[in-house]
């Protein structure tokens, strides 16, 4: 080797081009070995890369390397999730045309991800907002809108006043909209919705065939499609207290159990017989308008205080004909749910406690807790959720909650009003359509034309793709499209009279909801997929990404795979078979006098401990050192990948983030950890270098014979290589790099103690060989750079990114030796290490033998020794 020093700037820039000319991470389609899909979440083109991304597709590409490396047919592709509003807005803030912006920002970021040394097929890039990749998406909506996966109707929505555009509710967080951080307002507007509620009861129960999920992933899709069994009942209104003679409310509740702790009913603003209150009543109109400044996600809703108006209707009790509850209108009540009513029983529910209490209902417990004196059971500002058996409910009192609910069911099932049951039992969910238009440009054109004489007219597919206009303005709010002079305008397809397009655009979710198939042949122009080449690669073999995608994108992906599969895009249902989600990347923050932040680049740390204090670099100005937590530019708590890959090289960068911590978990970057990995980066070039030159007299075959020194390196090896192997078949990415510290340490003892000859022997020689060449293809899809560079030194003519996994060989991990615990009257008192052959009486010699043996017997001989073969040797004094 010409140099002890590993030169990182020289050797990855080489290597990297020496990758891109030979091709060698190109996927071919046609290949008979067996597929592997590796794909992580795409990025949205923000300007640049963050450590964040430097994590993911680091863990991405070390799946990618080590499976190429094992046989595998490996598809790695890489694209852009490239609409949505934060182009506009730049547009509006610099103006700069989105598109522009856009491609700018993709271009630095490709840049800067090739400079990672990831193994991806570039040849597959997509856009999505390249209207040859929208115009399949434009023409799968029209496939679902002939299959009746897509429907245009009414309904109330979230509407962000800043970014002027409809939310869907996974997109409103805390009662705000997670782009502009607006307090979402709800709004009716006639919108497109894709039908995924078709699927509910298929996408809950396909759950349990992902079992290459995080089960908190799982679980989270579980509540959010949230199936609930119940009753659908009829109550009885007092129609003199309705507004048109209104005698019937239907409500469905999965806890009519709780029937008899009934205090009122509530309905949602926009209820129907709210509306009619309402266009009689001023002040209920006041109120449903204040209603409608909250959002409609449940979330919102159910953080907001629970408020309702009294509407003067009355409902009769269906139990108990004298017995009547007065109807609300309430806040919190969503017509999207269930029927847009329910009857509140307080004592057993907080959300209706907290009503009751506010407007002084009162509340009636009706199950008790076991153990508990029901004389003794009162409800204040708790409610009682849990299991017990009924009380103050009349036939039911004693019942337990299963008893309780089929009674009433069977009960209110028999009796009938007008010819129909008072109620029967009813699957809910909470999963709602996926609406899915935005009052934006920068979005995949909704392919629909309205026509005055034809209604609403899918494009011809001939004219695919509607193409978004370049001449568009940004100086004020809105969605620019509805104000440009011409590209709305058009002839209607079936009648030719004067017609317009849909100026609405799609859910940017729609982009990523289906991006991987089209990576499996994104070089078909004549429909979204190659059918053959989507059943072949499909589904994703293991997904990478982020946790906060748990339920809009993974969700929606998966109901676009069934979509698909039923137009015959597809032949399968779940796009992705494996699901991992990486930690966060948390670093320090670090607080001015003036309570501004510094950045990690401003500042120097001096001692350690309690000690550790902080300064200003320019005035030497105390800083406060706050807790760690996720890098944002808000804080600025970041670090730029440039400047780490600068200094040290991204194959230190890609070692740190995976050695930090379990994959799962935060990283905390740490200037002293990332210096801890460019150490050893140049450690494992100088061992490399020294085993490289030992190897030169390697003989081309192996001796028959191995020494000892010869035969603990082999070991160490293949130990290694089975230990690695097997974690990161399992994503332990952190544990495997402490198997190549422990196998580089042994390496570097085994050649360090080397004396004389031994260096020189051909058995020595091969089996430092041997290890050497296991190392660097074990660090490999780690730190691919280096271990090209270390390939090269060791004497080989191709590339490690080319070579096989090494086989491991299973008498090698066979130990001659073994530790037994030794227990003295049932307490451990040391391990003893006897050849694994050895019999009874040879390990009864060498636990007698130990010292802590002898201590604990005091001198006198024992009354037993029990060996438990390859397990334990229990002493009895």
């Amino acid at each position: 080797m010409s140099t002890d020093r590993y030169n990182a700037r020289e050797a990855e820039a080489h290597w990297q081009k020496t990758w891109d000319e030979r091709g060698i991470f190109a996927t071919p389609n046609a290949d008979s070995r067996p597929k592997y899909y590796v794909l992580e979440m795409f990025p949205y083109p923000s300007g640049r890369i963050h450590m964040g991304h430097v994590r993911n597709y680091t863990m991405g590409d070390v799946v990618a390397r080590y499976k190429r490396a094992a046989g595998f047919n490996v598809l790695h592709p890489m694209g852009w999730d490239a609409f949505g509003m934060p182009a506009e807005n730049a547009a509006m803030a610099n103006k700069v045309h989105p598109k522009t912006w856009t491609y700018a920002n993709i271009a630095t970021m490709k840049k800067q991800l090739q400079t990672m040394g990831l193994s991806l097929d570039w040849k597959r890039e997509v856009a999505t907002c390249d209207p040859s990749y929208y115009k399949h998406q434009q023409k799968m909506f029209l496939d679902f809108l002939k299959a009746g996966l897509v429907e245009r109707k009414q309904s109330k929505v979230n509407w962000d006043p800043v970014d002027m555009t409809v939310l869907a509710n996974e997109q409103v967080i805390d009662g705000r909209g997670w782009r502009s951080g607006a307090l979402v307002e709800q709004r009716d507007l006639t919108q497109w919705f894709f039908k995924i509620t078709k699927y509910s009861e298929d996408l809950l129960k396909a759950i349990e065939t992902l079992d290459r999920w995080p089960e908190k992933v799982r679980l989270m899709q579980k509540n959010w499609i949230g199936r609930s069994e119940g009753l659908l009942v009829r109550f009885v209104l007092d129609a003199k207290t309705t507004p048109n003679g209104e005698d019937e409310l239907e409500i469905f509740t999965t806890r009519h159990d709780t029937l008899f702790g009934a205090k009122f009913l509530a309905i949602a603003p926009d209820h129907p017989l709210a509306r009619a209150m309402a266009a009689k009543n001023p002040a209920l109109a006041d109120f449903i308008a204040q209603a409608k400044k909250v959002g409609t996600a449940q979330e919102a809703i159910d953080k907001a205080e629970k408020l309702g108006f009294d509407t003067g209707i009355r409902a009769v009790h269906p139990f108990d004909a004298t017995w009547t509850l007065p109807v609300y209108v309430a806040n919190f009540i969503l017509m999207e749910y269930g029927t847009g009513a329910i009857f509140g029983c307080p004592a057993h529910d907080q959300r209706d406690l907290d009503f009751v209490n506010k407007y002084g209902l009162g509340n009636t417990p009706v199950v008790c807790p076991p153990d508990v004196d029901p004389k003794d059971f009162v409800i204040t500002d708790t409610a009682y959720d849990g299991d017990g058996r009924m009380i103050n409910s009349r036939f039911l009192d004693g019942m337990t909650f299963g008893e309780a609910q089929e009674e009433v069911a069977k009960r209110l099932e028999s009796q009938t009003r007008g010819n129909r049951p008072v109620a029967q039992r009813q699957v809910n969910y909470r999963l709602r359509d996926w609406g899915i238009s935005r009052q934006r440009y920068w979005g995949c054109p909704i392919p629909i034309i309205h026509c005055e004489k034809c209604g609403v007219v899918p494009a011809p597919e001939k004219d695919l793709p509607v193409v978004l206009p370049d001449d568009i303005e940004f100086d004020r709010p809105g969605n620019p499209l509805d104000r440009h002079p011409t590209w709305k305008h058009v002839a209607c397809p079936q009648c030719g009279s004067p017609a317009r397009r849909e100026t609405d655009t799609m859910d940017t979710f729609v982009d990523s909801s289906w991006y991987y198939t089209r990576f499996t042949d994104p070089w078909i122009e004549t429909a979204p997929t190659d059918r053959p080449m989507a059943d072949k690669w499909l589904p994703v073999d293991q997904y990478i990404g982020g946790i906060e995608h748990a339920i809009l994108h993974l969700l929606y992906s998966r109901f676009f795979t069934r979509a698909m599969k039923a137009t015959g895009h597809v032949g399968i249902d779940e796009p992705f078979a494996g699901l991992f989600t990486q930690g966060m990347v948390v670093h320090e923050t670090y607080r001015k006098d003036n309570g501004t932040w510094a950045a990690p680049t401003e500042i120097k740390i001096e001692g350690t401990g309690e000690a550790r204090c902080a300064t200003l670099i320019a005035t030497g100005e105390p800083i406060e050192i706050g807790p760690i937590e996720k890098m944002s530019k808000s804080k600025r708590n970041t670090v730029d990948p440039d400047d780490i890959i600068a200094a040290y090289g991204a194959d230190t960068a890609r070692w740190f983030m995976l050695s930090d911590s379990p994959p799962e978990r935060d990283v905390n970057w740490t200037e002293q950890g990332v210096q801890g990995a460019w150490r050893f980066v140049q450690r494992l070039w100088r061992l490399i270098g020294e085993a490289a030159e030992i190897a030169k007299t390697a003989p081309a075959a192996a001796p028959a014979n191995f020494g000892d020194d010869a035969l603990a390196i082999r070991k160490a090896a293949h130990r290694a290589l089975a230990r690695v192997t097997g974690e990161i078949e399992k994503l332990h990415f952190n544990v495997c790099v402490a198997h190549i510290y422990e196998f580089a340490n042994a390496l570097q003892a085994a050649l360090t103690e080397a004396k004389g000859g031994a260096a020189s022997r051909p058995d020595f020689t091969h089996a430092v060989k041997e290890a050497a060449d296991i190392l660097v293809v074990l660090f490999h899809p780690m730190m691919p750079h280096l271990a090209e560079e270390c390939w090269a030194a060791l004497g080989h003519g191709g590339l490690v990114a080319e070579a096989p996994w090494p086989v491991v060989e299973a008498d090698l991990l066979v130990e001659d030796t073994i530790a037994l615990p030794v227990q003295v009257n049932g307490k451990k008192r040391a391990d003893v290490v006897v050849p694994r052959s050895a019999g009874k009486d040879e390990i009864e010699a060498a636990v007698l033998a130990l010292d802590a043996v002898k201590r604990a017997l005091d001198g006198k001989p024992p009354k037993k020794v029990i060996v438990v073969p390859q397990r334990i040797v229990n002493v009895v004094a």
